[in-house]
């Protein structure tokens, strides 16, 4: 074991550039008739809430007090109190932690070696997938986020780019709004290929993507009406039952949506074992289909990013009840789930990230040389190497 002058918590900490950060403050005002708590305290508090996994105001502010002395070492002179950093969530804008999040992926990216490059592929098209998530809530304590009688929620859109598994892009909205809706404010590179399940199947949508020289692949609704103009070979024994190049047949779908399309119907396997058929649309029509079925299988990806970032992290239980307060939770774990992942990438260890982040918090304010840790996290400290004492003759 290797020993530092900084446990495992600031050296993470140390990722967040002051100046950086200083800069996005001033930029929105975020300290504005602040009076001593400062901005990047509350960014510690909340980063403990998760890492430590903290479930409420009260274990945050004792969890960082039972650190005694060591909270110079995270810059801070003084534990919070709860109605401090309460108020702080409710007030300071949730901007400067969106903006912060997706200033920490650049950087971090821009790391050579400390992050994987490209896909599994051998395409060299950036690979895409694109869902939301709902966090529910109760409207109990939540009341601005109904959306029906007896439900309540705050919904996640989030492009994950499939090069290291990190987002390109990420939205917080009202649970009202659909998810075609944010689909259509995004700007995707040309070429990139986007995999996405039914919820986004709008041929408008599809079609302004064809126009952009974006590629799709997704299954389709139910009813579909279409016209069979050419028929592939399928390759034996792979799964796919059939490979048509078709045209949309109904009228309005085929006003929305005129060029060809490829349909590619294959078998595939749920979580129990048991066999489906699923029928794809896509519009790229030069990979085999194997490769449009492995495309959409890789889908999955986004579904166990949202499953990291629900279980790893505190998102079951709110240290807020305002809007506000609730997008600055969900933006700093967020934060907290992207350094898991740097961390992990940089780990020799085979261990899961779940893992990872159960002993990261067991260990938060371990003085232990980070990189050591992440390849030995079980290795016995050393031995002490101090002068020893002498045998005297009596």
């Amino acid at each position: 074991m290797t020993l530092t002058n900084s446990s495992l918590f600031g050296q993470l900490l140390a990722q967040v550039k002051r100046g950086t950060f200083s800069a996005l403050v001033a930029k929105h005002q975020a300290e504005r008739h602040a009076k001593g708590f400062t901005c990047y305290a509350q960014l510690v508090a909340m980063l403990f809430c998760h890492l430590a996994r903290a479930d409420s105001l009260r274990e945050i502010c004792h969890g960082l007090r039972s650190s005694g002395g060591k909270l110079r070492h995270l810059g801070l002179a003084c534990t919070p109190a709860r109605s401090t950093l309460s108020y702080a969530n409710a007030h300071r804008p949730p901007e400067l932690f969106e903006e912060l999040f997706f200033v920490m992926l650049n950087q971090l990216r821009a790391q050579a070696g400390l992050l994987p490059r490209r896909h599994r592929f051998e395409f060299s098209n950036p690979l895409l997938s694109l869902d939301a998530t709902v966090i529910s809530l109760s409207l109990s304590l939540f009341p601005w986020a109904d959306y029906n009688r007896t439900k309540g929620g705050i919904k996640v859109h989030v492009v994950l780019d499939h090069t290291d598994y990190l987002p390109r892009y990420v939205r917080i909205s009202g649970v009202q709004q659909h998810e075609i809706r944010y689909a259509r404010t995004l700007a995707l590179p040309a070429g990139s290929v986007v995999a996405m399940d039914r919820a986004y199947m709008d041929f408008r949508l599809l079609s302004a993507w064809n126009a952009q020289g974006v590629y799709f692949v997704t299954p389709h609704k139910d009813g579909l009406v279409y016209q069979v103009r050419q028929r592939n070979p399928t390759p034996p024994a792979s799964g796919i039952l059939s490979d048509e190049l078709i045209a949309l047949g109904a009228r309005v779908s085929k006003r929305r949506y005129k060029p060809l399309l490829r349909r590619i119907k294959l078998v595939v396997a749920d979580a129990r074992g048991q066999t489906r058929e699923l029928a794809l649309l896509t519009n790229q029509l030069e990979f085999d289909a194997e490769t449009v079925a492995a495309i959409y299988k890789e889908r999955w990806q986004i579904e166990l990013f949202f499953k990291a970032l629900k279980q790893n992290l505190t998102l079951r239980s709110f240290v807020g009840t305002s809007e506000n307060a609730l997008r600055i939770q969900i933006w700093t774990a967020l934060l907290a789930l992207l350094l898991l992942k740097w961390l992990h990438y940089r780990s020799r260890c085979r261990w899961s990230l779940s893992n990872l982040a159960a002993t990261l918090r067991l260990n938060l304010f371990s003085y232990r040389d980070m990189q050591h840790f992440l390849d030995a996290p079980w290795d016995p400290p050393p031995e002490p190497t101090g002068p020893q004492q002498l045998a005297l003759a009596l």
